[in-house]
């Protein structure tokens, strides 16, 4: 085969490690691969299943978890494309663009719902009547000292003035996004406008089911569609600070107040913090929910026993490929490493030290792109692999390391707090096999001189 011209800036692009793959996108799914072979199961197949076939017309709702970074907002975007393909509406959106990820309350959920509900149904023509909802958006606005004329819209003092539709129907959507846009940034107002909601949540919750969703699927089913689907990604970057009651805020949201998330009249994926799998409180979660959460675990570059993992390792060499020649067939990829990497074994040696954690490869890989063009000399790879493995090695103590060295014996975790923030921390990942969960740490820290010293003494 001739040599193909590499697209540099394209291929620099394709590897922003911010980057999220849109799997609707036809040029953006030729980046894809998938790696449900290696995963243990397809994961995304599952929940899809549970919506087109297992629920029915009832509502559902799945919680899907997962390593930061592991390439869970790529396996929604897939849902979400396979679903619409299937007939459904779906609306899926990064709750972080709605919320303070440090200060989240049940009702800020579910006003941030509301609004990519009905943004996405107006879009559509469709015109719901939200009596409900006037109520309940008049008095937060007044609250928040700004006026609210329903038969003109209303008018927030300084931002702008949003005009209602012919029928003196305010934009449910706009309404909601002025009242929290104003709160998001500012604790203080946050503050007023839950003192105002919290008590009011139950209503909340009925005026979205009675003037939002059940209506809007109604509406949909007549324009040929099965149901309405949300997505609500992002909500496992939620903060462990505590609330008021004690209660550290993912348990406080999905297991004190799961109940309330868990009775909107459509189908509802969340993505939920990691730690709750390990947490105490999994058996009310799920008894909250009826339903086990979903784990996304990472692509094994090893197995268990510490042999290597040929399929995972075949499937990495893939995705870096697919990023720099997404139209060339994968076969014929193998034979263009050396348009990339000085030899197959830097490009062995990458995919095998991210761990196979996505967005550790991308992190490793564009630092290497930041340094040199293609091919990428092995001296370029490590000099980046010592650069992140310094960065990582300042947050970890040495109680920490001792943790880390028990887990890299054990291949296994205990629900303490420590463990957790290993977790949360990417020091430690998780893998899946025919015998269950495994565990192992960042393999960059198994090259840290502080591990190789617990090692020695070990």
């Amino acid at each position: 085969m001739k040599t193909m011209k590499l697209d540099l800036p394209k291929f620099f692009r394709a590897c922003n490690p911010s980057r999220t793959l849109n799997f609707g996108n036809d040029e953006e799914r030729k980046y894809y691969i998938d790696f449900s072979s290696v995963r243990g199961s397809n994961i995304i197949r599952e929940v899809e299943r549970t919506i087109t076939l297992l629920a029915g017309d009832a509502p559902s709702c799945q919680l899907f978890t997962g390593h930061i970074g592991c390439g869970k907002s790529t396996e929604l975007l897939r849902l979400k494309a396979e679903l619409e393909v299937q007939g459904f509406h779906v609306v899926y959106f990064e709750s972080s663009q709605d919320l303070d990820m440090g200060d989240v309350d049940i009702t800020d959920i579910l006003l941030a719902i509301a609004r990519q509900v009905s943004e996405s149904i107006e879009k559509l023509k469709i015109k719901l009547q939200p009596q409900g909802f006037k109520a309940i958006l008049k008095g937060a606005a007044e609250l928040l000292q700004t006026e609210l004329d329903v038969s003109a819209g209303f008018c927030v003092p300084g931002i702008a003035e949003i005009k209602g539709n012919n029928q003196g129907q305010i934009s449910l959507s706009a309404g909601i996004g002025y009242i929290t846009l104003k709160t998001k940034d500012s604790p203080k107002l946050r503050g007023k406008l839950r003192q105002y909601l919290e008590p009011r949540a139950n209503s909340i919750l009925e005026a979205i089911n009675d003037d939002l969703l059940v209506p809007a699927t109604e509406q949909l089913k007549r324009f040929g569609k099965k149901g309405l689907v949300v997505i609500v990604d992002n909500l496992d970057r939620i903060d462990s600070s505590l609330k008021p009651s004690g209660q550290p805020q993912p348990e406080y949201l999905f297991v004190e107040r799961g109940e309330q998330l868990n009775k909107l009249k459509c189908h509802v994926v969340y993505t939920i913090p990691l730690v709750l799998i390990f947490s105490n409180d999994l058996g009310r979660l799920t008894n909250r929910f009826g339903v086990n959460p979903k784990v996304l675990p990472m692509v094994p570059v090893k197995l268990r026993n510490g042999s290597p993992c040929a399929e995972g390792m075949a499937l990495l060499r893939q995705m870096v490929l697919a990023r720099a020649f997404p139209e060339i067939p994968e076969k014929q990829r193998l034979s263009l490493i050396n348009e990339l990497f000085d030899s197959p074994q830097t490009l062995d040696r990458l995919c095998c030290v991210s761990g196979g954690h996505m967005r550790n490869l991308l992190v490793l890989l564009y630092g290497c792109l930041q340094k040199q063009d293609p091919p990428i000399s092995r001296e370029c790879l490590e000099t980046t692999i010592k650069q992140r493995c310094n960065e990582l090695n300042l947050a970890i103590t040495p109680d920490e390391w001792e943790v880390l060295l028990k887990v890299a014996k054990q291949k296994d975790v205990r629900s303490e707090i420590g463990y957790q923030t290993m977790l949360r921390s990417l020091f430690v990942f998780e893998y899946r096999d025919r015998d269950g969960s495994w565990f192992d740490i960042n393999p960059i820290l198994k090259e840290a001189k502080n591990f190789q010293k617990l090692l020695e003494l070990n």
